[in-house]
């Protein structure tokens, strides 16, 4: 079987055939840096890197480009109500979406284009579309014509133009020749930045953005463009029309995760109830937090709850667990095992993630097994398969982002309770328990966990 995926724009599973063969290129609509993140933003982030890392073992060269937004209307406002430049806000929102990409195990894209970056390939797509009649410069503005493009417009979320609302996407919509025209350019206004371009000073407008950077790195036409389900209308219908209308075959397949919700309500900021990142890897560790975003499927919706976070936690550790145990049986781990056949089918139908972990599961208890009655050469094999599948979903705990080997310090810590971990193994040999016991005691109140086992003592810092 190969990758088959769900595409938004034929409201079918199709199979995925790249544009190049051997390779898949991929534009995720990043973030608009106004605020820091939340869960909810970073669920995009987690969803399609486990895509990514799928067409990577899958054996495609992958092309991952992820944008920035780093102009827009809201990151405008914060900046007004901050009394601070625009880019101050869009730099230290841009920082901490890094780093929350980074801290959740999210590999880094290919390319990151900033939209400010990028105005010389927005005025060259706007002067084609004007030429080929399906743009217009008025009042300092440049407007997409809709009706230009009235026979396609609307495919993508299944609406009828006459039943669109106006773009009201300015403040004087009289410019406009049809209110439903959306603006690729908006005119310069007082304190506000600006780029020069033939209509006039101003910056772009959001759609803009997207089919300008996509396009310079991935090519006129490319393999896939995804995005969270909100972004369905207006803003990938109108990157559609935009880039076909200027002649670009523009994105094949259209992925789309669903959203992350508080009770009946999606998160938002402006609703008051965005968990962000810092706040929520003090509840679980970050490796437990990707487990609870990667575990359903990318395009459900997830209702958040501290119990389904803890029960995923919890699901996590026992994971975690058998790795632990079974690679104190065994140190080298054969990375090039085969994958179970029904995870890779699982992976296949459309990323899906629940039968994946669910076979992940099947294996751990399986292995588990194994370690009770001492089969090496099983416990071997079913390591292997669990770690490479782990591998996949960015979740294996001895990989060097969730053993926190690109720390400077950690080869010290390991160092130090070795040999504290040592002494206290002499202690217990000679039969003086009590200062074996104050070893451990002393460990513990360092933060860290001793776990005695038939193979010898086992250490971690200890969960919060």
């Amino acid at each position: 079987m190969s990758l088959h995926i769900y595409d938004t724009s034929t409201r079918a599973i199709r199979e995925f055939v790249p544009v190049e063969a051997g390779r898949a290129s991929i534009y995720l609509c990043g973030a608009t840096v106004q605020a820091p993140p939340h869960i909810g933003h970073i669920r995009s982030g987690v969803n399609f890197d486990v895509l990514r890392r799928w067409l990577t073992r899958s054996g495609y060269d992958v092309m991952f480009c992820r944008n920035v937004t780093d102009i827009d209307d809201k990151i405008i406002r914060v900046s007004a109500g901050e009394s601070v430049p625009w880019f101050v806000v869009a730099e230290r929102n841009q920082r901490a979406f890094t780093w929350a990409y980074d801290t959740l195990g999210c590999l880094p894209p290919t390319v990151e284009p900033r939209a400010t970056g990028h105005v010389p390939e927005m005025i060259t797509l706007m002067e084609r579309l004007i030429e080929r009649g399906h743009a217009y410069a008025s009042g300092g503005d440049v407007y997409f014509a809709v009706q230009s493009y009235a026979d396609r417009y609307g495919s993508l979320s299944n609406q009828k133009l006459e039943n669109m609302r106006a773009a009201a996407d300015t403040d004087d919509e009289s410019c406009k020749r049809d209110p439903r025209d959306f603006a690729l350019w908006k005119g310069e206004k007082p304190g506000e930045p600006t780029w020069p371009t033939p209509w006039g000073p101003g910056r772009p407008g959001w759609h803009l953005e997207c089919s300008a950077m996509a396009t310079k790195y991935l090519g006129s036409t490319f393999d896939i463009h995804g995005g969270g389900i909100d972004l369905i209308f207006p803003h990938h219908e109108n990157e559609i029309a935009q880039s076909q209308a200027a002649g670009d075959g523009f994105a094949r397949y259209w992925m789309h995760n669903g959203m992350l919700k508080i009770g009946a309500e999606k998160m938002s900021k402006s609703l008051g109830n965005s968990l962000l990142i810092p706040e929520m890897v003090q509840k679980v560790r970050p490796v437990e937090l990707r487990y609870y975003l990667a575990a359903p499927h990318y395009r459900s919706s997830i209702d958040y709850s501290e119990e389904a976070l803890q029960e995923a936690a919890a699901a996590y550790q026992r994971i975690e667990g058998f790795v632990t145990r079974a690679a104190e049986v065994i140190h080298d781990v054969d990375a090039d095992a085969p994958l179970p056949q029904a995870f890779s089918d699982a992976l296949d139908d459309d990323l899906g993630t629940p039968q994946a972990l669910a076979v992940v599961h099947e294996v751990v208890r399986e292995g588990n097994v194994a370690l009770s009655r001492g089969d090496k050469e099983a416990v071997a094999r079913l390591l292997a398969e669990t770690q490479n599948m782990l591998d996949v979903l960015g979740l294996d705990p001895r990989s060097p982002q969730w053993r926190g080997a690109g720390s400077d310090l950690s080869p010290i810590v390991d160092a130090l309770v070795a040999v504290a971990l040592e002494q206290r193994k002499a202690a217990r040999e000679r039969k003086d328990y009590a200062a074996a016991d104050a070893i451990r005691d002393q460990l513990t109140a360092a933060g860290i966990t001793v776990e005695d086992t038939p193979h010898g003592a086992r250490w971690e810092l200890t969960r919060q």
